[in-house]
């Protein structure tokens, strides 16, 4: 039997002569489809470009920690003095206003002190009399010195004159006691600032009868000014003496300055249950005039570092790690941090990152380093699509 095969295997022919005896046909029907499938197309093989993953990051913020607690307050002098009479009697004269400034002995009010000036009298009188009874006293004992010792005056006798004398001077002195009495009297009459100040209130008015110790005039020295917040006894017991407070004008917050606590009244309120703090100020700006309202503002507790959400956190080699992402070639890096703490929906840093770095927050998982990425939302890139080439090892890129 002889056989003749011609096929055709894509753009080639492939010939096969069978020449000779006869075959059995049992071992030339397996040889003919050995041959076509031989000649079968081959798929041309194309490698694929790997897709560029979606991520979500983060913007690195350096956060102060803890817990940030502003109340509203208002602006007072750091010592407020309530001006008053040291005796009673008829207010004449008020040489001061509220608002007006006061300097450093200047006359602020004045009694009437008729009274005052007629005991300074009879006060003289008495001293003039018992001056004069000490001269007599003196005399006489002057005048039995001598003759007690001639024996014309008893022992006695000199004895008794003796102790006029030492009554009379201590009579003087009583006297001289009771005039600068009387004349302080006088002098309390008239009341004095002892320190310069602003009057912020008033309490009598001319023509008034006053009593000893009662307030006049409310001066608020200058100096120091505090701000004064009525504070919950929660904060009390978080915050620290050593804190500091940043203190901000209500209507306008540019306008601020910082203070640190310097009296923390011992007895809450009875129907607020709060806490009177005066918080001195440093260098409290001209705007911060008394009585305005301020806004006061402390961090309590926690620990200053840079917060990042914890589905950021992975491991490397054993240790917290996390994913940053290149923004030019955006490209992810695997780096080592160190923790600094554990909170219920993020994880405080505190080395290993720098403020203002992109950390990855989704995506984690599956990434690799130098890996490319995009940020999610963002549409993919078109592949870049690789030459292929067929079985004989021609390219069968682009062809004219």
């Amino acid at each position: 039997m002889k056989v003749l095969i011609s096929h055709r295997c894509g753009d080639k022919t492939r010939l096969v002569f069978g020449t000779g005896a006869s075959l059995p046909r049992a071992l030339v029907l397996p040889a003919i489809l050995a041959l076509l499938t031989a000649c079968q197309p081959v798929e041309e093989s194309q490698p694929i470009a790997e897709p560029i993953r979606p991520v979500r990051v983060v913007t690195v913020e350096e956060l102060p920690g803890g817990e940030t607690v502003t109340l509203t307050g208002n602006i007072q002098a750091q010592d407020d003095v309530a001006l008053a009479f040291r005796v009673g009697g008829q207010l004449i004269e008020r040489t001061v206003s509220v608002g007006d400034q006061v300097r450093a002995g200047q006359i602020v009010a004045r009694l009437d002190a008729v009274n005052e000036r007629n005991a300074i009298d009879a006060a003289r009188a008495n001293l003039a009399a018992a001056m004069a009874r000490l001269v007599e006293a003196r005399n006489t004992v002057e005048r039995y010195e001598p003759m007690l010792s001639r024996g014309f005056v008893a022992r006695a006798q000199f004895d008794r004159a003796v102790e006029a004398r030492d009554a009379a001077q201590a009579q003087v002195e009583a006297a001289e006691a009771q005039v600068r009495t009387a004349e302080n009297q006088l002098g309390f009459t008239t009341l004095i600032a002892d320190g310069p100040g602003i009057v912020t209130a008033r309490g009598a008015e001319p023509g008034e009868v006053v009593a000893a110790g009662r307030m006049i005039v409310q001066l608020a020295r200058e100096g120091g000014r505090d701000a004064v917040f009525d504070v919950p006894a929660r904060v009390i017991e978080a915050a620290s003496a050593d804190d500091e407070v940043t203190v901000a004008l209500s209507t306008d917050p540019k306008v601020s300055t910082t203070g640190r606590v310097r009296e923390v009244s011992p007895q809450a309120d009875p129907v607020t249950r709060t806490f009177k703090v005066r918080v001195g100020l440093a260098s409290p700006p001209e705007a911060m005039r008394l009585g305005s309202t301020v806004t006061g503002s402390i961090q309590l507790g926690g620990v200053a570092g840079i917060a990042i959400p914890t589905s950021a956190l992975t491991s490397s080699r054993g240790a917290p790690a996390v994913w940053t992402l290149d923004p030019e070639s955006r490209t992810v890096a695997l780096r080592n941090v160190d923790v600094a703490s554990y909170e219920l929906d993020r994880v405080l840093i505190s080395e290993g990152l720098a403020p203002g770095e992109l950390v990855v927050t989704a995506g984690v998982q599956t990434l690799r380093p130098g890996q490319q990425v995009r940020l999610l939302g963002e549409s993919t890139p078109d592949p870049i699509e690789a030459p292929t080439e067929d079985p004989t090892g021609d390219s069968t890129g682009d062809r004219p």
